[in-house]
């Protein structure tokens, strides 16, 4: 089993405290005048992605986690799981829907996507920074609504989600959403 120090820290790797996994955000190695060192870190559950501040003394070890990512296939949800399909052996696996609830927002059947494996197990869908995606739904332009003028309205996209859009997009466009904000980035 390999164990990593605070000097080995980097951002993304991801680490085992007190058994419960994490995704280190950020880290700081501090060096005061007086007493030790000591590092700060900020540090995401991959269990339910809160993110906490933890102060940890230099030199302590941690249980190292592996990490796997994987193309996978979305398949569908059926409102309890999500169902995903592994492109390369055609595996397929379901995880429930509640944990990958805010990814799922911009997968629409069939796209592929990242899954990240920790220790062997689905642990997230790692989406990329913007996708293209239909309206499905939205309420008709009028005469004048163009690019420069100023307003947004509600937008209903393919994979369900709804997002505030300019005045000048029609249903049935292709528009690109950032996946981190969820808001409108441009015309596909």
């Amino acid at each position: 089993m390999s164990t990593i120090t605070t000097n080995q820290f980097k951002n993304g790797n991801h680490i085992e405290v007190d058994g419960t996994v994490f995704k280190i955000l950020e880290f700081q190695h501090v060096k005061p005048g007086k007493g030790g060192a000591f590092v700060r870190t900020k540090l995401r559950r991959t269990a339910d992605g809160n993110v906490i501040d933890r102060t940890f003394r230099a030199g302590e070890k941690f249980r190292g986690v592996r990490t796997e990512s994987r193309k996978m296939q979305f398949l569908y949800a059926d409102g309890s799981d999500a169902h995903f399909m592994d492109s390369e052996s055609f595996e397929q696996l379901a995880i429930p829907e509640e944990r990958v609830k805010d990814a799922l927002r911009w997968c629409p059947p069939s796209s592929e996507v990242e899954m990240l494996f920790i220790d062997d197990q689905p642990a997230d869908v790692q989406l990329p920074s913007a996708v293209e995606l239909a309206v499905t739904h939205t309420d008709p332009g009028l005469r004048g609504d163009s690019v420069s003028s100023a307003g947004n309205k509600p937008a209903t996209l393919e994979t369900g989600a709804v997002i505030q859009v300019p005045l000048f997009v029609e249903q049935g466009e292709r528009i690109r959403v950032d996946t981190r904000s969820g808001e409108y980035v441009a015309r596909a």
